[in-house]
């Protein structure tokens, strides 16, 4: 394109268009965890934050949960899905190493025009991805940029490991990052940065080049997530604030101007601490970390979705969405508000169903941890106390999702 044509198709300004998200329906709550490691509700709840979190079904994957979301956020924007121009798909926990995850995304959305590319910048990752996004779109190479933060982490944890195990969850976020020929909102300002000191604080050891898989690696347990806690927390509650003000700062705002922040839903404790270091009250953070945990790179999208459908956001509001994550990334837009919020409901008739087709000469093992299978195939809990007498083996029955009839005459 020459720089001409490039000038003409430059918008006026870069919006958000639409907005969309997916969690799994099967809900692990503490007390899950608690039949698999040495934890409580309580333990949890008053390091973390997080009540429950959600984990996939074995036909899910990272593209499915990314193509729900997205097309929830297509729909929301009023858009086909061949309008949208380029995908990127924020997530280190791909389907596979190769293809890229953002090209079987493309397939179950049902576009057939888009370039298609992954991001992995850790739980920074959906913010890379938007800035990535408003720059080829500001720039004026394409129209509508589909970004989405998607994660299956259930299937990375060591479910032995109270110090992971306990933290993660698996959903995904979208947006529809549009041109506009209306002057005004969008991103406003942006900071991004990265401290390789922090590299070997959370990490997946194998399954690179550096340690190929192999059965010794299965053994040792060097395909699940580590992570240094203590370390972690240091970088994060000091980073997040600091890349907050910085974009803040490019903005042209002050932090009292800021109507809310969406931050990478980690841990509450972490949350309070950025919410102090920026000088704002808690009523200006969105938190929904309680029930689904830490996502990774698809936390910010789908606090982003939650807030504009709950409310919480309104046009001309001046929000600011900021993550931090492995390598040690970091990542802040400070991004002023105008799509109508109440376009969320065009997301309403999207089935939440998405399918990526398989390769003809290979089929996958069973990709649920067998820690984790046995809770999940135990069922729900059963609330015991709404029992009537005569009535627990039915109730029980019920909490396995079997026949009770059978298993009495059993």
């Amino acid at each position: 394109m020459s720089d001409a044509r490039r000038e003409a198709a430059r918008p006026a300004s870069v919006r958000i268009s639409g907005w969309g998200m997916y969690a799994p329906e099967r809900v692990l709550t503490n007390a899950d965890l608690a039949k698999l490691v040495d934890t409580t509700d309580e333990w949890i709840i008053s390091r973390t934050g997080i009540r429950e979190r959600r984990v996939a079904a074995p036909h899910e994957t990272t593209a499915t949960l990314a193509a729900v979301a997205a097309k929830r956020a297509i729909a929301v924007s009023g858009l086909a899905p061949d309008d949208i121009d380029l995908i990127l798909v924020a997530t280190l926990t791909p389907d596979y190493w190769m293809p890229a995850t953002a090209a079987l995304v493309k397939e179950a959305i049902g576009n057939h025009t888009a370039a298609a590319m992954d991001v992995m910048a850790a739980c920074s990752g959906f913010v890379y991805a938007y800035a990535t996004a408003d720059a080829f779109v500001r720039g004026g190479m394409y129209r509508n940029v589909l970004v989405c933060g998607a994660e299956l982490l259930t299937r990375f944890l060591d479910f032995s490991d109270r110090n992971t195990c306990i933290l993660f969850g698996d959903g995904a976020g979208a947006v529809i990052v549009s041109a506009s020929d209306q002057p005004g909102g969008g991103m406003q300002g942006f900071e991004l940065t990265t401290d390789p000191d922090g590299a070997y604080m959370i990490w997946l050891p194998s399954g690179g080049s550096r340690s190929p898989a192999s059965g010794e690696t299965v053994g040792r347990g060097e395909h699940f997530v580590r992570m240094e806690g203590r370390e972690t927390y240091r970088f994060a509650t000091k980073t997040l604030a600091t890349t907050a003000q910085a974009a803040v700062k490019r903005a042209g705002w002050t932090l009292d101007e800021v109507d809310l922040v969406i931050p990478h839903q980690a841990n509450i404790r972490i949350i309070e601490s950025v919410a102090k270091g920026l000088g704002l009250p808690m009523s200006k953070m969105f938190v929904n970390v309680d029930r689904y945990g830490n996502t990774s790179a698809a936390s910010v999208g789908m606090a982003l979705a939650e807030a504009v459908d709950t409310g919480r956001v309104h046009v001309g509001d001046r929000i600011v969405f900021v993550a931090f994550g492995a390598g040690f990334t970091s990542g802040a837009v400070a991004l002023e508000w105008t799509a109508e919020p109440l376009h969320g409901r065009r997301a309403r008739d999207v089935v939440p169903v998405a399918s990526v087709r398989a390769p003809l000469d290979w089929d996958s093992v069973d990709p649920m941890p067998q820690r984790l299978r046995a809770i999940l195939d135990a069922g729900p809990p059963v609330p015991l106390d709404d029992v009537a007498p005569g009535e627990l083996d039915e109730a029980r029955a019920r909490g396995r999702g079997t026949d009770s009839s059978k298993e009495v005459s059993a």
